[in-house]
């Protein structure tokens, strides 16, 4: 009798047993999915930006030496902005708002080829490559850029319909103080830094930061933020500068192809 029961109840946990963890890997299956990255040349979606937004100013810093890097990155073969073409659709809209209010918009990025992802990923493994340290992450060391997730392997930018971007004023013709620097590394580049950018008031409250902003510059980066997220972008919570097209149309694709200027369509 205690011979079947031994086997009755050793039979019975491999059963629980087997259950749980079928049940377990279902759940995780479901509320995480597994990505998927879809490497393409393709560039039959995009457009260049300024073929739909004449009026956006373009300053590809990747092109130039003046990034965190310090070099021109891999990739950007023409001082030009490319996005898909919903993107594109959407930043009209945000400029034909801002322009009411006497700005124009100023491109820093937009469309970033995945092998300049890898060139920000190889550059942070050269130790003593600190040139551009003073101008953008004075108060970082750099091996925690990527732990800290700064830098990563993959960026949104890669599938195209994200953009980087600032407000220029027409009548002072020069950038809107935003109270910091386009990829500046510190919690000052959060939205939220000194304010609440869900209802847009300023606080006054910083983080982990020995700087701050004026009530004037909190103010200059939610008038961006608003007229991006009239048109259907998605801010990003460690960056004023970035948004995200909502409803992006390739959310699992990664492009390869470099940023210069496309054909005519």
């Amino acid at each position: 009798m205690k011979l079947r029961r031994s086997i009755f109840l050793a039979v019975l946990l491999i059963f629980v047993t087997t259950f749980a963890i079928t049940y377990c890997n279902h759940r995780v299956d479901e509320e995480e999915p597994v990505e998927t990255l879809n490497p393409t040349e393709d560039t039959s979606a995009f457009v260049n930006l300024t073929d739909v937004v004449p009026d956006a100013i373009l300053e590809i810093r990747y092109f130039s030496t003046y990034n965190f890097v310090g070099e021109r990155i891999r990739g950007y073969e023409e001082p030009t902005a490319l996005i898909t073409r919903e993107a594109a659709d959407s930043l009209q809209a945000v400029s034909q708002e801002v322009m009411k209010l006497g700005y124009r918009l100023k491109v820093f990025d937009a469309y970033r080829p995945q092998m300049a992802v890898d060139h920000f990923v190889e550059w942070v493994g050269r130790e003593n490559d600190t040139k551009m340290k003073p101008y953008f992450y004075p108060d970082l060391e750099k091996n925690v850029l990527i732990p800290q997730v700064y830098i990563a392997d993959k960026s949104g930018h890669t599938r195209g319909s994200t953009i980087d971007l600032t407000l220029f004023d027409m009548n002072t013709e020069k950038e809107v103080d935003m109270g910091g620097t386009f990829d500046w590394f510190g919690p000052e580049s959060h939205p939220d830094f000194c304010g609440n950018p869900e209802t847009g008031e300023y606080t006054g409250e910083k983080v982990k930061s020995s700087r701050t902003i004026t009530p004037e510059q909190f103010a200059n980066r939610m008038i961006l933020r608003k007229a991006m997220t009239n048109h259907g972008f998605q801010p990003e919570p460690t960056e004023w500068w970035h948004f995200r097209l909502k409803n992006e149309p390739f959310p699992d694709t990664y492009f390869t192809f470099p940023v210069k200027r496309l054909p005519a369509k």
